[in-house]
């Protein structure tokens, strides 16, 4: 049964997550800020974090970076969805590079939330399985066993859901892949998710691949195709 941390200092929405998560079967512990999520971050480590950015204290984004950082142990490889208010490109992009797997934006559907909840959960048990295939494009190089990313001979950083974008785009180079497409192979939501959502996690990718994030080209009114650059 996964266990969940919600940091949400909103006690009316820390219940209802709390509430319904429940009721799917998961175990769900809340907190109201950072001081209460470290105290229990040294007994348990969740299986997932769902952390509000605009908390009491220390924020959600400061909490994310810490969780992240080198040396910071079992947490660094956590699944973490962020849960927002924020919804310029700004905010959204910072969270997805500092280490955020996903995001959703309040007010958000509880239906919502547990999809992308299932699917980071499923994306995430699916990364630790043996997987020896390396896939390649230009001077990207996809280690799917290792879980390694470089570009031009540097290592990237990914979160788990850049990482699947990423192969997905490496498994179907050439080809022009729409939006529909992606949500449906990437994120597995059988509802319709906003494409900005999307787009907002292949901004950061082109960004922290650096110039071979140019490879990644918009199909305008259609989706996304990796290949030659113009």
């Amino acid at each position: 049964m996964p266990l969940i941390y919600c940091v949400e200092d909103d006690e009316s929405i820390r219940e209802l997550v709390s509430y319904a998560l429940r009721g799917q079967g998961y175990k769900v512990e809340g907190f109201g800020d950072a001081n209460a999520l470290y105290d229990a971050l040294q007994k348990n480590i969740p299986d997932m974090l769902l952390l509000d950015i605009m908390l009491p204290g220390e924020d959600g984004l400061t909490i994310l970076k810490k969780m992240r950082a080198p040396g910071s142990g079992a947490m660094q490889t956590v699944p973490i969805i962020m849960m927002t208010a924020k919804t310029s490109e700004f905010d959204i992009v910072k969270g997805l590079d500092c280490g955020a797997d996903d995001y959703v934006t309040k007010p958000f559907g509880i239906m919502e939330l547990l999809s992308r909840i299932r699917s980071v959960l499923r994306r995430a048990k699916k990364s630790t399985e043996p997987n020896k295939k390396l896939l390649s494009y230009g001077h990207i190089v996809v280690d799917q066993e290792q879980h390694v990313v470089t570009a031009g001979g540097k290592e990237v950083q990914l979160t788990l859901k850049e990482f699947d974008l990423l192969c997905y785009l490496l498994l179907n180079k050439g080809i022009v892949l729409s939006r529909d497409q992606i949500m449906q192979s990437v994120w597995d939501c059988p509802f319709e998710m906003e494409s900005r959502t999307i787009d907002m996690h292949i901004m950061s990718l082109r960004q922290k691949l650096g110039e071979e994030g140019s490879l990644i080209r918009t199909v305008r009114g259609v989706g996304y195709r990796l290949g030659d650059r113009k």
